[in-house]
């Protein structure tokens, strides 16, 4: 690789995870999930069938298949996918081994279904308001926006933070294979951040000197930046400024 040359992703990754596991190991892991750790969902089934706001924006009653994807969710985004015991989910989620296995064939299974779920979270929160913007670098300032304002503060169900990040440390060497399932949402979100800026750049949005491979590394990177510094502090302050930074490089490069 000359001087001049982008680094490949996956070496954005590994810098990222090595940052990340200094901060995933700083956590404690309990054992065990007491009565009082319950989310609102799991403490109804404990209380009988009292609504709770919760249970009300998702639907009641629940099915069980995905009350138990959801606290898996958070459970996984507080104490990664390794350090969650059946045990774990089975409490948060107010069932038996039984429940559960009549849902999910193992562990491993379950992880591709909260896999899915996060996924579609990150949807939900990133893509609102996409479809009414025309101008491809203005659909990059939403998303940086969107990321800021709705996913880092989603702490409903990340109350651990970004939940990718916490799993690529966590599994990237003890797991390789559901590591890699893991990145390919990275490698998503850069190709999508490439391509709107691409497009912008030919429509005229970009500076026609502006080296588009090079604006996707500084918005991916300080996208992961921003969600390690909310991860950490919890300070929406620190998110405020790394995105406000982004989106002041993106309007500089306007023409």
């Amino acid at each position: 690789m000359t001087g001049g040359e982008t680094p490949p992703l996956q070496n954005w990754l590994l810098n990222v995870t090595r940052l990340m596991a200094t901060w995933y190991r700083s956590f404690p892991h309990p054992k065990k999930i007491q009565k009082k750790d319950l989310t609102p969902i799991s403490r109804v089934l404990y209380s009988g069938p009292k609504k709770t706001d919760r249970s009300v924006s998702l639907g009641w009653p629940m099915e069980l298949k995905q009350r138990i994807i959801l606290e898996s969710l958070r459970l996984f985004s507080l104490k990664g996918f390794l350090s969650t015991s059946i045990q774990d989910i089975l409490t948060a989620a107010g069932t038996s081994k039984g429940g559960f296995y009549n849902h999910f064939k193992s562990k491993e299974d379950l992880f591709f279904a909260v896999l899915a779920e996060a996924r579609k979270i990150w949807r939900d929160h990133h893509l609102i308001g996409l479809e009414q913007i025309d101008k491809p670098v203005e659909k990059v300032k939403k998303l940086l926006q969107n990321h800021r304002d709705f996913y880092l503060k989603d702490t409903e169900c990340l109350p651990g933070g970004c939940i990718f990040v916490t799993l690529l440390v966590e599994l990237d060497d003890q797991l390789p294979n559901l590591a890699q399932e893991v990145n390919k949402g990275f490698h998503s979100l850069k190709a999508m951040i490439s391509r709107l800026l691409e497009q912008g750049k030919s429509s005229g949005e970009l500076q026609e000197g502006a080296d588009t491979n090079a604006v996707t590394e500084m918005i991916f990177s300080g996208i992961l930046g921003a969600t390690i510094s909310y991860g950490m502090e919890k300070s929406p302050a620190n998110a405020d400024q790394t995105i406000n930074a982004m989106l002041d490089y993106l309007n500089r490069l306007a023409p």
